[in-house]
C-alpha cells in the first residue's frame, strides 16, 4: 500500500496542511429550513479547484480498505460484500447492494479516496453517485450521508452535490473534478448526544474536506438525511460506516478511520 500510494503521487504533510488550509467564505446562510429541499433555485456554491489530498493512514487508524480484500465489509445484510476489488480500488457492482463496516464507530476521522465512472453517463443524479454514510438507511435508526456525485459541468440541486450534507448542506465550494479523477474526502463525525427521555441534547456534526478544501465548517444537522424528506433524530449509539450503491460504478481506495476520544465532546 504505501508503495502504491507514492506512485499515485502522495503528498508531502507540509503540502496536506497548506491543502486542508484553504477554506470557503462568503458563503450564504446556512439555515436548513429556510430553503426547500433539493430546490434548483438554491444557490450553488463558487467553483475552485483543488487536487485530492492522499494520506498513508496513520499508525493510530483503522485501515477499512488497503486496496487488497474486502475483510472490514459485508453488505448491508450482513452477507458477503458485493462491491468488486481490483487493481487496488474497490468499485461498486452497480445495483448489487451496498457496503458496511463490521465494526461501528461513535466519534470519528475519515478518510476515503473516490472517483466517478469515466466515460460519464447521465445527467443531474443520475451521473457517478453514491454516498458516505454514518448509519444505513432503513437498517439504522438515525444516518448521516456526505454525497458523492458526478457534477463536473453537469447541473444539479445544491443539496445533493459532491461534498453536500445529502438534502441539508450544499458544499461552500465546488471542487468537485472532471470523471475518473482521483478525489478525497476528510470527514470529521461527531455523533448527537441524547439524555435519558431521548431529547437531542447536541446534534450530529460533520466537518468535511472535500480535496483538501473546506466545505462544510462542523455544521449541526437538523437529523437524519434523507430524499425529499427531513425526519427527526431517533436516539442511536455508534453507527457502521456505510459506502453506497446508486446504481453506478464508482471506485473506492485508502479507506481508513480513527475513532475520535468521546469524552472531550
Amino acid at each position: 500500500m504505501v508503495r502504491t500510494l507514492r506512485s499515485r503521487g502522495s503528498r508531502t504533510v507540509p503540502a496536506v496542511v497548506a491543502a486542508l488550509m484553504l477554506a470557503a467564505v462568503g458563503h450564504a446562510d446556512r439555515a436548513v429550513k429556510k430553503y426547500e429541499q433539493h430546490s434548483m433555485d438554491r444557490e450553488r456554491p463558487p467553483q475552485a479547484s483543488a487536487k485530492p489530498v492522499t494520506m498513508e493512514p496513520p499508525s493510530d487508524a483503522i485501515v477499512l480498505f488497503d486496496g487488497e480484500d474486502l475483510s472490514k465489509w459485508t453488505s448491508t445484510e450482513g452477507e458477503e460484500a458485493p462491491f468488486i476489488v481490483k487493481n487496488g480500488y474497490m468499485e461498486v457492482d452497480p445495483d448489487e447492494g451496498s457496503i458496511k463496516t463490521k465494526k461501528k464507530f461513535g466519534d470519528c476521522q475519515l478518510h476515503v479516496e473516490w472517483a466517478s465512472p469515466k466515460p460519464a453517463h447521465g445527467e443531474g443524479q443520475h451521473r457517478g453517485n453514491s454516498g458516505v454514510f454514518l448509519g444505513i438507511p432503513g437498517k439504522t435508526a438515525c444516518y448521516y450521508e456526505v454525497q458523492i456525485l458526478d457534477n463536473y459541468k453537469n447541473e444539479t440541486y445544491a443539496d445533493g452535490m459532491a461534498g453536500a450534507i445529502y438534502g441539508q448542506y450544499p458544499p461552500l465550494k465546488d471542487v468537485c473534478r472532471p470523471p475518473g479523477k482521483w478525489q478525497s474526502y476528510d470527514i470529521i463525525y461527531r455523533r448527537p448526544r441524547f439524555d435519558d427521555d431521548g431529547n437531542v441534547e447536541k446534534p450530529a456534526t460533520l466537518t468535511v474536506f472535500h480535496n483538501g478544501v473546506l466545505v462544510q465548517d462542523n455544521e449541526a444537522l437538523i437529523g437524519p438525511t434523507a430524499h425529499e424528506d427531513r425526519p427527526s433524530y431517533t436516539p442511536h449509539g455508534k453507527l457502521p460506516i456505510m459506502l453506497q450503491d446508486h446504481g453506478h460504478p464508482v471506485k473506492f481506495r485508502n479507506v481508513w478511520v480513527r475513532p475520535l476520544d468521546e469524552s472531550k465532546r
